[in-house]
Parts: structure tokens; sequence; C-alpha cells
């Protein structure tokens, strides 16, 4: 094979951006899309199995007479769907899907490599948005010809718009006539912002593209995408693309307001789940099953990547295969065969091709590099190839470009190679582009293709291609690889004196200290090569690796990343054994990794490891050590979490008192007093929930006071100060019903709510805060004025936690709260509605086993039942019954809300016989009854209105059929009823008594005050007197 040749530029417009797709028709992989072959002739091509596509599509321009059938019509793509893994990508789901409804940018492009599955996030983004009703359109870039040019994308999207949001019609039509000869920023404002705009959405809606890097003009469409900058309150983009766009640095790139968002390999989890999943439907020989060892080999083998999974199960299904499928597996998992040597994987490149080639011009082209190729004997330079074959250097080149799309596990040692001969002065020209792809790549590449072991590095090729490049060299490809990502930001790689390692240090360094997140891949990189070369020498190199993996799963909730940053910080706590001096840092780096993995996770035991790590790092860190603070408050949260999950009071008792040391070593004027403050209070509340104890409240508040009283405007944790102290007071008030208190946590609440503005993240949860304080204020003057300000934050709230934001649930259950409150209030008819249609909503959101599904069931029937007595159908009151049957079947005995559903399912024959006379209804209202006061044995503390409920239905029973069966147990639940009522009455003699002894008692301690008044000075007798005059007793 000839090397690669310089670069020169190319006649072919934009052939430098073919890039293989995700390809793979198979479950859970990225869809195969066949394009169209118009122009291409046929009949020369000698490949014609290689490149012809029987079932190609094409754009479609129809005219059947609608308003729209003149623009063009986008393939049908509803066959070639791949099957989305549920949960599979939920962190990057959650993440993109709160970008897009609390960020100010215009676009989101999700970038990463071949066979990642970006076509099935954007295909199962496009279902979470057109369920929640602001999906605007989504187009398929890779399924159209490259003959569609920028007006020809953006009439398609407008026909989808029309499609999905038909009032958005008359403004597309009116584009049509407007539009003739216009600019594509005319285009733009005409065909997609103003027929969104007239549908007067509250929210933006969305527009996806994918496979934005397939299609010939997409830097023209991304770079007149600037003209909607000001718009993203109207709409807003999400792109699809193998490379970063603001990496590649396309003209006009940096004028759009753009997020860029990396994605990565999914889960080892979800991975293994869908090799148990479709390793059943093999059709395996003589039972020769693979083996609990064989799927972790695959999952490992896999690298993240759906469509290398994708491509095994096909290859072990094929039904004319002549090897079993055992054999088979047993030569992927042995590495003896590789994915890629069977017709499957064939086809997979075949579609790749053909789309690397599009037109018949490139695919000649490609044909005499690929033939002349394939027959040399030796190798020869780029030039003496080029003149042997007679193609040019720069078409070489291309070529070349294209066919390294397919490239997506590790890279031959040829890459690093083109880094051993960068040139050694700075002044050089600019390098080809071969050569500066290595220089940008090769630690990706390098990265996820090689193993991490130290023993198993060192047997690979790039070890040892590593250890030929000259310090100098390595110096400067660091200057060189800095520039490319961070243009202007050599000098600290370039200077920097030592190994590789050291250099790949800095150069992550740099990398971190950017703003632009499409970096941190980058960076991950050149240190996991870092950790290779170091030889388990250096703990420094792997901390920074797993503190980066830490920080990536604290951004994105990814529990992969932290299972990652886990495994990496134990290793340099490995390397950092008894006393090291930084042994402590290693520990505490451990413990909030594992604290990260059981916020997503919920396991106790990992919670429990985390705190066991703290104890010991705080063990090594005696006072007047500089880390024991941030120690003490580490291990004070993790055992707080640990009380939230036991309930443990020595737990929380000891957590109060680490958050007292912690405070101690922070005395004023120290910058984290503050923090510490606040962190002792939140304890102290927590203890105050458990034992109610009022010193433990106030000083709680007097906490929360003085950690308000260090964060004046504009600091930036106000809020949270404010927040807290208002939460205190507001249990101050359930305490003490002093208005005054109450009237302060509100005000507290307003002037939190006005550091959260919109678009912020926590204005949702301010916007609830205060909508509860208001709510309490309303139990407390009954004001209609301040419950309906209630309702509208909270229907603000809920406007900005749009479905699927994982909280939506419950803001939809604050909201629904406070209408069952207004509704008691007003009746009217329409807020039973919203409640009603709320409550389904929550419980679409909430599908079984979710263990809220049966609450939300049971809301939804009570709030049904209510609807019946308005509207009396019989429908309305059959839907209730069912679901309170299904809320029954989500309580299995001995579940202890059991008896609740049972007690509401009751409730709707005893109402169809009130209503009809039915008396078979109320025979199954009286079973239910009878059941539920199973669940109500003597003592229970709701027996006594079950005993009556269940009587009153007897005796209904008694007078409708003139029957006496039930005559001797009414007679029975009477005597019970009278047992009870003569229980209530003697407890109220009782307490009667005791008043009456407490107040004759007091009566002689007030003598004995008023004699030690005289005697001694002490002047108590006010309190006494008050006491005395309030709780005199009454006949």
């Amino acid at each position: 094979m000839p090397a690669k040749a310089a670069s020169k530029q190319s006649l072919f417009r934009g052939a430098h951006h073919f890039h293989m797709r995700d390809l793979i028709n198979a479950p859970c992989a990225t869809q195969v899309n066949a394009i169209n072959e118009a122009g291409v002739e046929h009949g020369r091509l000698n490949m014609r199995d290689f490149f012809n596509a029987p079932n190609a599509t094409q754009i479609n321009v129809v005219n059947s007479g609608g308003p729209l059938d003149s623009l063009p019509k986008h393939p049908d793509m509803s066959t070639k769907r791949a099957e989305y893994l549920p949960d599979s990508r939920k962190p990057e789901v959650e993440e993109l899907c709160e970008r897009e409804s609390n960020g100010t940018d215009l676009v989101l492009c999700i970038h990463g490599p071949a066979g990642i599955g970006k076509s099935t996030l954007a295909g199962h983004l496009s279902d979470k948005f057109r369920s929640a009703g602001r999906l605007a359109a989504s187009i398929f870039l890779g399924a159209l010809t490259d003959t569609a040019g920028p007006e020809v994308i953006v009439k398609m999207t407008a026909r989808k718009i029309g499609s999905i949001h038909p009032r958005a019609i008359q403004k597309i039509v009116e584009a049509m006539d407007q539009c003739h000869g216009t600019s594509l920023e005319i285009h733009l404002q005409k065909y997609i912002l103003e027929p969104l705009r007239s549908l007067k959405h509250r929210k933006p809606l969305i527009i996806i593209i994918d496979a934005m890097d397939e299609w010939r003009d997409h830097p023209l469409f991304i770079k007149a995408l600037a003209s909607l900058n000001s718009h993203s309150h109207v709409v807003k983009f999400i792109l699809t693309d193998r490379l970063n766009p603001c990496a590649s640095h396309f003209p006009g790139i940096e004028k759009i307001n753009i997020y860029t968002y990396a994605l990565g390999p999914i889960s080892k989890e979800v991975i293994k789940a869908y090799f148990h999943k479709h390793l059943e439907t093999v059709p395996w020989v003589d039972g020769r099953i693979p083996s609990p060892a064989d799927v972790e080999k695959l999952t490992e083998l896999s690298g993240g990547l759906p469509v290398w999974a994708a491509t095994v199960i096909v290859l072990l299904s094929h039904p004319f295969s002549e090897s079993p499928p055992h054999e088979i597996l047993e030569e992927i998992v042995g590495s003896r065969r590789r994915v890629g040597g069977s017709d499957e994987l064939g086809a997979l490149y075949c579609n790749g091709l053909r789309r690397l080639f599009p037109s018949s011009e490139a695919r000649r082209q490609f044909r005499r590099y690929f033939g002349a190729s394939i027959v040399l004997q030796e190798s020869l330079p780029p030039s003496d190839f080029s003149n042997l074959v007679g193609i040019p250097p720069h078409l070489i080149d291309r070529v070349q470009f294209a066919l390294s799309a397919f490239q997506i596990r590790s890279p031959p040692p040829a890459c690093l190679g083109q880094i051993a001969s960068l040139p050694s002065s700075p002044h050089a020209p600019r390098l080809p582009y071969h050569q500066r792809y290595a220089v940008k790549y090769w630690p990706f590449h390098v990265s996820k293709g090689t193993p991490r072991p130290n023993n198993q590095w060192s047997q690979t090729e790039h070890c040892t291609a590593l250890q030929k490049i000259k310090a100098e060299t390595q110096r400067q490809w660091a200057a060189l690889f800095v520039e490319s990502l961070l243009p202007g930001d050599t000098g600290t790689a370039k200077s920097r004196r030592g190994g590789m390692v050291s250099i790949l240090s800095v150069v992550a360094d740099s990398l971190g200290r950017s703003e632009d997140c499409g970096c941190w891949g980058f960076q991950v990189a050149c240190l996991e090569i870092a950790v290779r070369i170091d030889a388990n020498r250096n703990a420094t190199v792997w901390s920074r690796l797993g503190e980066c993996y830490r920080a990536r799963g604290d951004r994105t909730g990814s529990l992969q990343m932290y299972e990652e940053a886990v495994v990496v910080l134990q290793h340099a706590l490995d390397l950092r054994p008894g006393l090291h001096p930084d042994r402590a840092k290693s520990l505490d780096a451990v413990a909030t990794a594992l604290r990260g993995c059981y916020h997503r996770n919920r396991n106790f035991d990992i919670l429990s490891k985390a705190a066991s790590l703290y104890r010991e790092a705080l063990g090594l860190c005696p006072a007047p050590h500089p880390d024991r603070p941030r120690l003490l408050n580490n291990l004070a949260g993790a055992l707080q979490i640990i009380h939230d999950y036991d309930g443990g009071v020595e737990t929380l008792n000891e957590s109060i008192s680490l958050h007292r040391d912690a405070l101690a070593l922070h005395p004023a004027p120290h910058p984290n007093r503050s923090s510490s403050l606040s962190n002792l209070a939140n304890a102290l509340q927590s203890l105050y929930r458990r034992n109610g104890g009022i010193g433990t409240l106030n000083e709680a508040i007097s906490l929360n006071r003085k950690a308000l009283a260090l964060r004046p405007a504009p600091h930036p944790d106000r809020f949270f100060s404010l927040s807290n102290l208002a939460s205190t007071l507001q249990s101050l008030y359930n305490r003490n019903g002093d208005i005054g208190t109450l009237n302060e946590a509100v005000s507290l609440h307003r002037e939190a709510l006005a550091l959260r503005p919109t678009p912020h993240p926590d204005r949702p949860m301010s916007l609830s805060n205060l909508a509860g304080a208001l709510r309490t204020f309303y139990h407390r003057d009954g004001g209609i004025g301040t419950l309906k300000e209630a309702v509208s934050l909270l229907r603000e709230a809920l406007t900005l936690r749009p479905a699927p934001h994982p909280a939506r649930p419950l803001y939809i259950s604050n909201l629904t709260s406070a209408l069952q409150t207004l509704y008691k209030r007003d009746g009217s008819v329409g807020t039973l509605n919203e409640i009603i249609s709320l409550l389904r909503e929550a419980l679409g959101l909430r599908p079984a086993p979710h263990p809220d599904r049966s609450d939300l069931l049971n809301n939804l029937a009570k709030a049904l039942r209510l609807l019946y007595k308005r509207n009396g159908t019989i429908e309305t009151l059959a839907k209730a019954t069912s679901l309170d049957r299904e809320a029954l079947a989500l309580r299995p005995v001995p579940h202890s809300d059991h008896p609740q559903p049972l007690q509401d399912r009751a409730k709707a024959p005893l109402s169809q016989f009130e209503r009809k006379g039915d008396v078979d209804v109320l025979d199954e209202a009286i079973s239910l009854h009878h059941e539920q006061l199973a669940f109500r044995p003597p003592g229970y503390r709701s027996r006594e209105r079950a005993v009556n409920d269940l009587l009153q239905l007897l005796v209904n029973r008694q007078n409708a059929t003139g029957d006496d069966k039930d005559r001797r147990e009414i007679r029975d639940l009477k005597a019970e009823l009278v047992d009870f009522r003569q229980e209530k009455a003697r407890e109220k003699l009782l307490l009667f008594q005791s008043t009456c002894t407490r107040y004759a008692m007091v009566q002689r301690f007030l003598q004995l005050i008023r004699f030690a008044d005289r005697t001694l000075g002490f002047r108590d007798n006010d309190r006494i007197l008050s006491w005395l005059a309030t709780n005199k007793p009454t006949s």
C-alpha cells in the first residue's frame, strides 16, 4: 500500500467530508439506509455488486393536490429505524433534554465515531420530543442524494413541520410564494422560523437533523443558521455528526450559538443486556449455548459500540453459515476471527463505500486506487505511486481520508509513524492532511484500541512505536496537538521538559482548563496513554484520569463514568500504600466516586464502603491538617445519606458531631465557614424531623441566619442560604403558629426566586418552594388569591420541566395537590379536569413496576369519582373502578398500603348502588369492606371507621332485600362501635381529670412563687398567671 500522499486542493467539492455512517441492519444497531443511485452509469462500473443499490431511495417531489405537495418529501424511514434499548442512553437523554429545555443555545451538536449509536439516539430523541409536543421536524440526511442543496433541505423540513403542525401550513404556503431567488437565510426565516413562531408554543420546538456530515453542503447550512441565533426561544436544532464542528473550524462556526456534546460508548451493562437478550435468538446446535464468561468477553471486546455487538449477533444467526454458531463464537471470543470476515460485515462496508463515494467519478477514482494498491509487491513513496498509476496525489489523499472512516477500533502503528516524522522546525510548512489527522487523533485511537494493563500494553506495536519517538518530536507534537484543539495555546506544552508521561499530563491539563466540553475526550485519551506508558509508577497521573471520569459523571450523571472513575482511582490508591502522604487524598477521591455510583444505582453497600474510606482518610489527617475540614464534611454527608436510608439516630448524631468539628475548624472569616454553617444546619433540621426538639430547630435557624449573613448579594450561594433559612422557618411556623415567622419564610422564598430568573435550572425548584410556603399561608388565612398564586407558580415550574425531564412527575404531583385544594374551594369542573389530565400524564411517566404507580392510580381513581359525582357518567365510574383494581394489584398482601386501594375501590360500587339501587354492586362493596377490615385488626388506628362503613353497608343491604342473614354481624359491629365510643369517653375523662389536677398544682406553685418573689426577687408570676388563664378546665 502506498504511504499517504501530501494534501492538495481536491477537485471534488466536499469529498473530504465523506464518512462512514453507523452501518448495520440488526437489532439495536444503527440503521442501514440505501442511497439514491440516480446519475450513476451502472454499465461503467466493474464492481456492480459492490455499489449498486436496487432499493435506493431518493428525494420525491409529488403533486397530489395538497398545499405542501410541491415541496420535497423526505423518504419513508419507518422500516429502517433501529431498536433503542430502554434506558441504554438514559443519562445522556436526561442531560440533552435538560439542556434543550433550559439552555439558550440555538444548536446542540451530538458528535461521536461511527457505530456509536448517534442515529439511534437521534430517533429516540425524536420520539421523546414528539410525545412532549415539541418536535418540529426530524430529517435523516444519510437517506438523501448528494444533489440535495440547502434550499431543498429547508423546504423538506418545512413540509415535515406542516405535517406535524397543520396550523403552520398557512405560513409555509406564504413562504412558497415569497422565497423565489432569495438567500438561504431568507429561506430559513420564511420556511422555518415564521411558521413555528405562528404556533405561539410556550417552549422552543426542536428540529433534529441526523447524519449532518454525510451531506455535501452541510457547512453552508450550518453557517446560515447564525441568522436564527436570537430566535432560540422559537426553534432549536439538534444535529448529529461524526466530528465536532467547532473543532473542524468551519467558516462562520464561531458566529453560531452552538453547544457540542461528545457521545461516548454505551455502558457495559447495556451491551451485556443486549447480548443476553439476542443470544437467546441464535439457533445453537446441540445446546452449545454461550457461557457467562463468553458474554463477559464479548462485552469487553465490543468497546461499548452497538454496531460491533449487532454484527456479532448477525454472524451467529446467519442460517447458511458453514460453521455452527458455537464455533463462530469461539473464534470471535478467541480473537481468531475478527468481526468483518463475513458477507454480513461485507454488506456493512458495501453500504459504507456507497456513502463515502456517492458519485460515479468518486467511485471511478476509488477503483483505480484500490486496483493499483492490491497488486503492489512492496511499498512505494506517494510520489512514485502517483506517477506509476497516474492518480494525482491530492486524489490519493482524499481516497485515503474517506477510507479512514472505517477505522473505529485500534489504528495501525503507521499512525504513530506520522508523528515520528514530524518536522523539527516550528516554522515548517503546513502539514499534509494525513499528518494533521495523525497529530490530532492518534491519542484517541490508541487509547480506544489498546489494553490499559502494563503487561499487555508493553506487548503492543504502539508501545514500541512510541518509545522510538524522540523527545523533541514529542514536544513538537504536543504543541501542534494543543494548537489544533485550542488555537493560540501552544507555549505550555512545548516548553515542558520531561518524558512522554509528563508531556501528556501537561497537555491534558491545558485541555481541562478549556470551556469547550468537546476537549474532554481528547483530555481523557492523553491521560489514558500516560497511564499505559507510566507502568504503574506515578499515582498522580492515575488520579488525574480518575478525576476526569468522575467530573464527567458529575456533569452527565453517567453511572459508567463513575464506575470507570472508581476503577482508575482505586489503582491510584493502590500506588499510595500505608503512610503515603497523598493516601488520604486517594481515599477521599475513591469514596467520592463511590458516592456518585450510589446516587445512580442506590446500592447501599457502595455507600457503606464510601463511608469506610472517608473514615480511613480522616484518620490520616488529624488536626491541624488542611484537608481535615473537607474530610469531616464528606464523611458527615455520607453518614447523613446512610441515616436517610436506615433511619439510625446514632448515625445522624455522629454526622452532626462531625459537622460541628468541621465548623470549629472554619472560624470567621474563613471563606468556607458559611458552607459549614449550612451543612450543620441541614443536619440539625434532619434531627428535628426525627425528635421534634424545639432547641434543635432554633439552633438550625440560628446557623442558617449566620450563613446568610456571610453571603450578601451577589454571593453565588446566597440563593441556597435563603432557601435553607426559609425552610427551617416554615418548620418553626408549623410548631408555633406564629404568622410573623411564616411571613418571613415567604419573603425569603421570594428573594430567592428573584435570584433565579428564567432560564436558570434552579428556577423550578425555587418556584415550588415559594408555592409550598404560600399554600401553608392559605391554610392560615384562607385567602383565595394566595392559593391561586401558588397554583400559578406551580404551573410555571411544570412548564420548565417538560417531558421527558425525570423530575416532571414530582412537579405534576405538586401542582395536582394544589389544584385539589383549589377544587375543594371553588368546585370548578375545569380545575377537576386539569387534575385528571395531569394525573393521566404522570401515570404515563410511571409505567409498572414503578413504586409510585399505585399511588397515581389511586389518586386518579379518586379524581374520576369526583367527576362522576358531577356528571353521573357510568363510564367515568367504571374507569375509576378499573384504576382501583390495578392499584390493588400493585399492592399485594402484605403491602403496608394495601387497605387504601381496597377502601377506594369499595366506594365505586357503593356509588352505583346509591344511584341505581343495584344490590349486586352492594354485595361487591361489602366483600371489599370485609377484606379491608381484615387489614385493620383491633387496636388499628382507623378500625373504627372501617367498622362503621361496613355496618352502614350491611344495614343498607338488609333494608334493600329484607333478608335477615346479616342480623348477627350487624349486632356484633354495633357492639364494637359502642366499645370504641366508651373507650373514647374514658380517655376524655382522664384527660379532663389530669388537667384539673395540673391546674390545682400550678395554683399551689404560684403561691410558692409569690413567696419566693417577696423573699428572693424571683419574677416569673406573669408566665404562671398566663398559663392558668389559658388552661383553666371547663365542665
